[in-house]
């Protein structure tokens, strides 16, 4: 193994003192030298850690049972006698005897490895905690304690949204890793991977944290850092200098596959909670309120007067969902979620998903220029389906002259226009040119609304737009599809 920048800075730095026994340096020289040898001494040491941790973290084998042959299709007689004379092995997936021609025996399953990952003791009684993507798709897994003490385990329950998996072995006095608080982690603070990565067991690796709520999924606020985490670390322990875990090591930043310097954790605390759900009833049940979300731009929280960016801007709502039923629109931006801020979007998912089904919870939307309070009613969280297909423009109406200082040409919606677009209100957009067009603007949107005000028809879009200021973008909600977003619409000067 190359050896990496610390530890050439940590040899560099222990040079002067080991070559002070026997050389005699300068005064100068020694002067210069103590506050190296200060900083090295300084430096933390993560044997105990080591010791103390180690045996709480295992290595897990997952095994994928397929047929004899049934990943490669006809097996070439030619290609089965090259590998078994260069190599002494019949072709893999194969048996060793080629059938008669004209025959086709009933294959004989065959244990494929799938990969291999890591994971850690959270309970005496052989409860592991590891990735979902570890386990996912696997027939069997094999857990391997330090002590090389092999055995088959059970997978309790995994979540694919968190990346947090449980799996159950049967042995008792097990060492558990003890839980740390994420909340008091720092940014830079020392952290340090145990882990298999490449599957090799027990390997050792360091940083420091380099950012904390770092957005990379709806779900998780994960940790940054960069200690070495390759393929087959997932699933280990990132651990404090106290020796408790705060975080599961479940993802890296790559170009090439292996480690480039950045790496993910799932903070402990969201872990357990999902490993605590999953212990009792193997799975996970999270709340929904039915919408589509975007982040709020500066730009467009200052034209339509929120102030600061601050909370998610509502792209969609479902029909019949909680959030249509309590009222919530398309264009509205939901600021506080229980009387909590929202600050970014992703908050609210997050605050969303740990609310029990069936809750009555307040939220304040942004609409129009003023702030309303409505209830809403906590769905539980249904497994990902695939978008439905946008509902394509219609082609009945004729334009009508408006908007042509924006490069926009607009039009009435027809009765069935409205339903096949699922919109109660806007104009249709026969044609986007210039400033229109700049700003993505295209035939076949729908805008609901122009600044503050709601528009129902080209008329009024030609009032609103006559209205707004030229020397500033002209705000406009617009739906595609069945998303809105804002867009800000720079008229030419």
């Amino acid at each position: 193994m190359t050896m990496s920048f610390r530890t050439w800075m940590l040899a560099s730095l222990a040079a002067p003192m080991l070559l002070g026994a026997a050389v005699s340096l300068p005064a100068t020289a020694q002067a210069q030298s103590a506050p190296a040898a200060g900083t090295a001494r300084g430096l933390p040491d993560f044997t105990d850690l080591v010791e103390q941790v180690g045996p709480s973290v295992v290595n897990i084998r997952t095994v994928e049972r397929v047929r004899a042959g049934a990943a490669n299709g006809p097996v070439d007689e030619e290609m089965q006698e090259f590998f078994r004379r260069f190599f002494g092995i019949p072709l893999p997936g194969t048996p060793r005897q080629t059938p008669r021609p004209n025959t086709r025996p009933q294959q004989p399953e065959q244990e494929v490895p799938r990969g291999v990952g890591s994971g850690f003791v959270i309970s005496p009684d052989g409860y592991v905690m590891t990735n979902a993507h570890v386990v996912e798709g696997a027939d069997e897994v094999i857990v391997t304690l330090t002590d090389k003490r092999e055995f088959k385990a059970r997978i309790v329950g995994a979540d694919s949204r968190t990346d947090v998996a449980v799996v159950k072995i049967e042995a008792t006095g097990l060492p558990a890793v003890r839980i740390g608080d994420v909340n008091r982690l720092r940014v830079g603070e020392w952290v340090m991977a145990i882990g298999s990565p490449f599957g090799l067991e027990n390997t050792v690796t360091a940083g420091i944290v380099s950012a904390k709520q770092r957005d990379t999924g709806n779900y998780l606020p994960f940790i940054q850092t960069d200690v070495a985490v390759n393929p087959g670390n997932s699933g280990g322990p990132l651990i404090n200098l106290r020796g408790e875990v705060v975080g599961i090591n479940s993802q890296i930043y790559s170009r090439s596959g292996g480690f480039m310097g950045i790496s993910f954790a799932i903070p402990i605390d969201e872990a357990i909670r999902v490993s605590e759900q999953l212990r009792v009833s193997g799975r996970v049940t999270r709340g929904r309120i039915g919408v589509s979300i975007a982040e709020v731009t500066r730009e467009v929280a200052e034209s339509i007067g929120l102030g600061k960016t601050q909370g998610a801007l509502v792209r969609s709502v479902e029909a019949g969902s909680p959030a249509e039923k309590a009222g919530v629109e398309a264009g509205d931006i939901i600021t506080r979620f229980e009387g909590r801020a929202i600050e970014k979007a992703s908050d609210l998912p997050r605050m969303v998903g740990s609310t029990k089904p069936g809750t009555r919870s307040a939220i304040t939307v942004f609409r129009r220029g003023q702030n309303r309070d409505l209830s809403v009613t906590i769905a539980e969280l249904e497994p990902e389906q695939a978008a439905r297909k946008p509902a394509s423009p219609g082609s009945e109406p004729k334009a009508a002259a408006a908007g042509q200082a924006l490069g926009l040409t607009v039009s009435d919606l027809t009765e069935a226009r409205r339903k096949e677009l699922k919109v109660k209100r806007g104009v249709y957009v026969e044609a986007a040119t210039e400033a229109g067009a700049r700003a993505g603007l295209r035939e076949g949107d729908v805008i609901l609304s122009v600044g503050n005000t709601e528009i129902a028809s080209a008329r009024d879009f030609e009032a609103a737009v006559a209205k707004a200021d030229r020397s500033k973008p002209v705000n406009m909600l617009v739906q595609r599809g069945e998303l809105v977003q804002y867009v800000l619409v720079r008229p030419t000067r």
